[in-house]
């Protein structure tokens, strides 16, 4: 009797985690619009298909955007079609991946430990900021993490708890459902070398399966049809516009350039190899704080020939490898492995969260946390220091706007008031409770405080109001969030084009209708070409100037020089 009274007291936790889970990472969804860098090119491209009816071949403005395979955008297109809000929309593919992979974990840890250990595992991940800080934001990384953990789900449980085939199949189809979302997909088929490991070594507790050769071989069957899903359609209608050299590129570029060779040349974000060490112990807080506790165990385990915690740990040390050789790297590249620390961490959270050692150092970091942001708050709002006036021009704030300090200044507060009252003896509430608020007050206060000036929507809107109904707009040195952000149609000149090829092109189309046409401009693409008294300023967004200039405006003879010869693919911010 108390068994089952004690497996329905988990499963009421299982469901609060749940109902927190989509508490945290939803809160404030509608309350914003895409902010760059990534956010706006996703729904802007999920835009264009679902408005075009393209769902093969996404487009950013005219151009065929191949930097990523299009399940993001579908599954953004596809929310939209049934909400009809892109506010809501764009948010919502994180929203249910994040929740997901939370019952992911929560599953994995029930099946190889206990009921306890599953909800310790989900619980660890939704409070660690690299999690709640990436799925509350519509990029591609949450959502491959859930196939990846998806992909470990399968494999672990046939691996560890087998022989179960169709969680295997689950597993290999779920890796190629990654490589659709982003290449990086296959990595939970590198299970595969742990287990072997485990094999050869004699692990206890891992699954040998001998024959059954069929059922192994439908595991890559499994895995290319779910590539199938995306790549034969795409290839074929590629195929049937053989004659424009467009499609061509793009499949060149989408199957060659943005996957091995992209991983072995990586020209973006070069740091050192040991670059995400920082990352897996600041962003990884507060899990990262059980480290010290973690890693004598975990070793223990592993000498006692416990697979349960070789297959886990040997991925994550695969993914951290995997991602330290190329030159390339972004601190969000390792999240996948985010699940499974939670995992192999869960099962002695219950003795570690005990130690005196481990609450003072939760609650020491709640502390230098409130601090922070309680000094940096009264900071701002009395003595105007350098980082406040930077940070307000930047984001185009207005100068008098205090709200974001006091935003800081609350967090804070609530940090230090929940060290103060909660103390040692509840001092694991504490510090969930603090991760908690820290993601409300923020997506509840942050948002709406920050949406106008990051999103360019104020911008846009005034673009807008100063072009006549009956005129046309183009864009010359455009952003994503632009296009997605005017209310009106928008003509541009390609989006990867040099600054000063889109300039001349602009140029030539506002000297054909003189009287009805405008360009929407970044001031950095104008040069010396454009008289300013003659150009009307929009307004600041994203830390860049924006103006309509008109064919009046344009300096006779000029061209663009090297100084504005930038690809418009650069970086946002």
């Amino acid at each position: 009797m108390d068994a089952v009274h004690d497996d329905s007291q988990e499963r009421r936790y299982f469901w609060f985690l749940m109902i927190a889970a989509l508490v945290v990472i939803g809160a404030g969804i509608g309350l914003r619009d895409p902010w760059p860098s990534d956010e706006p090119r996703f729904t802007l491209v999920a835009r264009q298909m679902f408005e075009s009816g393209d769902w093969l071949f996404p487009r950013r403005g005219i151009e065929l955007y191949a930097d990523k395979p299009p399940m993001l955008m579908w599954l953004e297109a596809g929310f939209y079609t049934l909400l009809r809000s892109w506010r809501v929309a764009f948010l919502l593919p994180s929203l249910l991946a994040s929740v997901g992979t939370i019952a992911l974990v929560y599953d994995l840890g029930r099946r190889l430990w206990t009921r306890q250990a599953g909800l310790y595992a989900g619980a660890a991940l939704l409070v660690t900021f690299q999690f709640a800080y990436q799925t509350k934001r519509a990029q591609i990384d949450p959502l491959v993490m859930f196939f990846i953990t998806l992909g470990n789900y399968g494999l672990l449980r046939h691996f560890l708890r087998g022989p179960d085939w169709r969680a295997f199949w689950l597993g290999c189809f779920a890796a190629g459902l990654g490589v659709i979302t982003k290449g990086v997909g296959i990595l939970s088929l590198f299970l595969f070398i742990p287990y072997v490991v485990a094999l050869v070594a004699r692990f206890d507790g891992v699954t040998l399966v001998r024959g059954h050769v069929g059922h192994w071989l439908l595991g890559p069957v499994a895995f290319l049809l779910a590539i199938a899903l995306w790549l034969v359609p795409m290839l074929l209608t590629a195929q049937a516009h053989s004659s424009d050299p467009a499609y061509a590129a793009y499949v060149n570029d989408i199957l060659f350039q943005q996957t091995a060779k992209r991983y072995a040349n990586s020209w973006d974000h070069g740091q050192s190899v040991f670059y995400f060490l920082p990352v897996i112990i600041g962003t990884w807080l507060p899990l990262s704080l059980t480290y010290f506790g973690t890693f004598p165990r975990w070793w223990a385990k592993l000498k006692a020939r416990d697979a349960r915690y070789l297959l886990p740990l040997g991925w994550i040390v695969l993914v951290l490898i995997f991602f330290s050789i190329p030159h390339g790297k972004r601190d969000v590249y390792v999240m996948p492995a985010l699940p499974m620390l939670a995992l192999v961490t869960a099962p002695l959270l219950d003795e570690l969260l005990g130690k005196p050692w481990l609450r003072r150092l939760g609650l020491a970091t709640l502390t230098v946390i409130g601090a922070a942001l309680v000094a940096g708050g009264v900071l701002a709002l009395t003595t105007h220091p350098k980082f406040a006036v930077n940070f307000i021009e930047q984001r185009g704030l207005e100068q008098g706007d205090t709200s974001i300090w006091w935003m800081a200044i609350t967090i804070g507060v609530i940090q230090l008031a929940l060290v103060a009252t909660m103390r040692m003896k509840r001092a694991v509430t504490a510090v969930v409770a603090g991760m908690v608020s820290l993601w409300l007050v923020f997506s509840l206060w942050g948002y709406p405080a920050l949406n106008a000036s990051s999103s360019s929507v104020e911008v846009m809107q005034r673009t807008r109001e100063l072009v006549p109904q009956d005129d046309q707009l183009a864009m010359a040195g455009w952003k994503e969030q632009n296009m997605l952000m005017y209310p009106g149609h928008a003509t541009d000149f390609g989006f990867t084009v040099p600054w000063n090829e889109q300039f001349a092109a602009a140029a030539a189309w506002l000297q054909q209708d003189p009287d009805r046409r405008w360009v929407f401009i970044q001031d950095a693409v104008m040069g010396n070409c454009v008289d300013v008294a003659k150009a009307t300023f929009v307004g600041t967004a994203n830390r860049r100037g924006w103006y309509l200039i008109r064919a009046g405006s344009l300096v006779p003879g000029c061209k663009p020089g090297e100084d504005v010869n930038e690809n418009g693919a650069s970086g946002d911010s």
